[in-house]
């Protein structure tokens, strides 16, 4: 399904973005690599076509327009066409909701949000003539907030909000938007989210899925989930789906869901 098709990664230098892209590249896709470090994105890119795939890498800050511009120019310039965007880059925080300043939810909602806007609204006209996917990654956090995560939250809700609206608007013409929505991913080198501020949060919320008590995810397994999201057109991939009981009782019966959050964090 995927032989040269072209995709896209925002934040695909590394974590879960470079293993979608490899996961896509092993399916004879062509990949284009895009972060905000040079020197990691060209080294991600050039372990691509070490392996025999056509991969690129192209650095730029995607809360910047004219990057988004230049970015999308690139691409284009290069393969000629895109097929999928994968609208990876992002970042979680940490801290008390009080203690998170109207100026810090307006940074992580620039680039969790807003940037992942600009890419989309460059991706669209181009996704369109091939059928193509838009493939938002958000969090457990877009279906059901959290304690110590700051902002965090709230971007990702906005990120649900916005694919379902692309869904409905862009669906009838052949555009399939999956979103994504993962717990904790498993990380080869285990670190602790720095605090924003002075805030008194315990330790283990600073760990990565703020001390939820679920089991951390192979970042390679849920590329490759997402990869048969986007050949079955799937709307959301949730994982682990158990979480799903979660989102259903906290919508239908709010104090259960709170309850159930407050045990499990």
């Amino acid at each position: 399904m995927w032989r040269n098709k072209v995709v896209l990664v925002t934040g695909g230098s590394s974590g879960l973005g470079r293993c979608l892209a490899e996961a896509f590249a092993a399916r004879d896709a062509k990949v284009a690599i895009a972060a905000l470090e040079s020197d990691a994105v060209e080294q991600a890119a050039r372990a691509l076509r070490a392996g025999g795939r056509e991969a690129i890498g192209l650095q730029a800050d995607i809360t910047r327009q004219a990057d988004v511009d230049r970015l999308f120019a690139a691409v284009l310039d290069h393969f000629g066409r895109l097929d999928v965007l994968v609208n990876n880059a992002g970042r979680s925080m940490r801290g008390k909701v009080l203690e998170t300043t109207p100026e810090q939810f307006r940074d992580l909602m620039e680039l969790n949000l807003l940037a992942l806007v600009r890419c989309t609204r460059a991706a669209v006209p181009h996704l369109l003539k091939q059928r193509g996917h838009v493939v938002n990654i958000g969090s457990l956090a877009a279906k059901s907030a959290a304690r110590w995560v700051g902002a965090y939250p709230a971007t990702k809700f906005a990120v649900a909000a916005y694919s379902q609206q692309l869904r409905l608007e862009l669906g009838p013409q052949g555009l399939h938007v999956l979103l994504v929505c993962p717990g904790p991913i498993e990380r080869s080198d285990p670190r602790l989210y720095p605090l924003e501020g002075l805030e008194d949060v315990p330790e283990r919320a600073r760990a990565p899925g703020a001390g939820v008590r679920v089991r951390a995810i192979p970042p390679r397994e849920l590329a490759r989930a997402v990869l048969r999201a986007c050949q079955r057109r799937q709307p959301e991939l949730i994982v682990p789906g158990k979480a799903r009981w979660l989102f259903a009782l906290s919508q239908l019966w709010p104090r259960l869901g709170d309850w159930i959050v407050r045990r499990e964090t």
